[in-house]
């Protein structure tokens, strides 16, 4: 699997190849957007929605998309945040990390979360921070049995939708392994 990064800016304009496949990747994955509440029909999700809901990221301070690709294709990406609007919130933080449907199961996601946590271990982070949908049991098991631990329940900034709030201690870089937070 390949990771790139495409930081985000307010101006960044997503280049057409690259939306279309960023929304089918959003698309096949219709029982997240349906318990989430990200886009008004989730059975309808079109190219100008999810490059709407990128930009409300990229207003966001060292906001980042990492693109998962593999077999030629896009199987994931995920949104992070370097520093969290609370200035009190010492993390940087997953906003999203969506893989195609289709890819369940075959370890993509793993490999992206492991490469965001070296991105982040390497730039002398000590720990990450993502927020579970409370209604979201499957995200929860995936995140808690990839270490993470929850350390907060509360609404998210966006939508106040309820959430668990996730951390995992990142070891020194090129470790891989979890050191003291």
């Amino acid at each position: 699997m390949i990771l790139e990064s495409l930081p985000l800016t307010p101006d960044h304009d997503i280049p057409g190849p690259l939306l279309t496949e960023l929304t089918a990747l959003h698309v096949s994955n219709r029982e997240f957007n349906a318990l989430s509440g990200d886009f008004p029909d989730p059975d309808d999700i079109r190219p100008e929605q999810v490059a709407e809901a990128l930009a409300e990221e990229a207003a966001q301070p060292g906001g980042e998309l990492v693109l998962a690709r593999g077999g030629g294709r896009l199987v994931g990406f995920a949104l992070t945040l370097a520093h969290h609007p609370d200035p009190a919130d010492p993390d940087p933080w997953i906003g999203l990390l969506l893989v195609d449907a289709h890819e369940h199961g075959k370890g993509y996601g793993r490999a992206l979360a492991a490469g965001v946590e070296e991105r982040f271990r390497s730039a002398g982070r000590t720990g990450l921070r993502l927020a579970a949908l409370d209604n979201n049991p499957k995200g929860l098991a995936f995140w808690t049995a990839l270490g993470y631990e929850v350390i907060d329940h509360r609404e998210d900034l966006r939508l106040g939708r309820p959430c668990a709030v996730l951390r995992k201690a990142l070891g020194s870089p090129g470790s891989g392994g979890a050191g003291t937070p």
